[in-house]
């Protein structure tokens, strides 16, 4: 004898026109996900349950991008690439308020200098010509690594992994300082092509950090090369009298000139950045 309960036809058509209470709707869908009689009682329209899940399907499938993929492309960016870059580590985030913090106060630190009358001794511009370059390394130091980015293993077996991440990264981590730093220019004091002079040696000082990072990891070629034009530009201004010397036509043309002979070189050794290669870019064995 089959003792299996049914809903009744009252339950049904209360259940259908939405004249049940929660806890009653839930118990009676509860009974229809194993009853096949009951569902096959319950008048619906074939059409309109097919397009709804079609609905639920796309939504869960294409979710909604983030509004950096979006901003991305609609500026002519690939929508993988996009999304790519909108989930860069959470990290960057913290980058681009530090960046934006830091720009604002080399501002300030610029008009309180040459309020004070004192360009003879610290020129105005010094301390924003000194930071500025150096700005996007600590964004590239917080691209790419096993350290900074919680899915990288598994990223590593994507299409995305190697140099193509690390460089996507990195342009992206150059434009976003770029165009922060450009932002400020206009409000320093002094000429505007002296206010400029900051952009070349971003432009060298990044490509040797991805030089580098063919050997070493991105953290360690960031650090050291910050720490080596801070020195430079502190030693250079003591030794020579002018805070500036870095920073004049000679130097300029050098920096062009280095960037040009190191963004080829950063091309043919990209296989370097490949998961396997650099030491720096091996998973930890586990020690048994």
């Amino acid at each position: 004898m089959n003792t299996q309960w049914h809903l009744p036809g009252e339950l049904i058509e209360r259940y259908t026109t939405g004249h049940l209470e929660a806890v009653q709707v839930m118990s009676v869908e509860t009974h229809l996900m194993g009853c096949a009689r009951c569902r096959e009682a319950v008048p619906y329209e074939r059409e309109w349950l097919t397009a709804g899940w079609e609905r639920i399907a796309d939504a869960v499938d294409r979710p909604r991008p983030r509004p950096v993929a979006r901003i991305l492309r609609r500026c002519g960016v690939p929508e993988h690439v996009a999304v790519f870059l909108a989930a860069t580590p959470a990290l960057a985030r913290g980058w681009l308020v530090a960046v934006t913090a830091t720009v604002a106060a080399a501002v300030a630190v610029a008009h309180l200098v040459d309020s004070t009358g004192a360009a003879w001794t610290v020129h105005p511009l010094l301390f924003f010509l000194t930071v500025a370059p150096v700005l996007p390394l600590a964004g590239i130091a917080l691209a790419y690594g096993p350290r900074v980015d919680p899915v990288h293993e598994t990223q590593a077996a994507t299409p995305m992994a190697g140099s193509r991440s690390l460089l996507l990264r990195a342009l992206a981590v150059l434009v976003c300082a770029i165009v922060l730093t450009g932002l400020a220019t206009p409000l320093l004091p002094g000429p505007p092509g002296l206010a400029a002079a900051w952009l070349l040696p971003a432009l060298a000082l990044t490509a040797t950090t991805l030089a580098l990072a063919t050997r070493v990891a991105p953290p360690v070629s960031a650090a050291v090369l910050i720490v080596a034009w801070s020195c430079a530009v502190l030693t250079t201004g003591g030794l020579t009298g002018d805070g500036l010397v870095l920073f004049s036509p000679a130097a300029q043309i050098l920096y062009g000139a280095a960037t040009v002979l190191l963004i080829p070189l950063v091309h043919l050794r990209r296989a370097r950045f490949d998961p396997g290669e650099p030491r720096w870019n091996r998973p930890s064995a586990s020690k048994n």
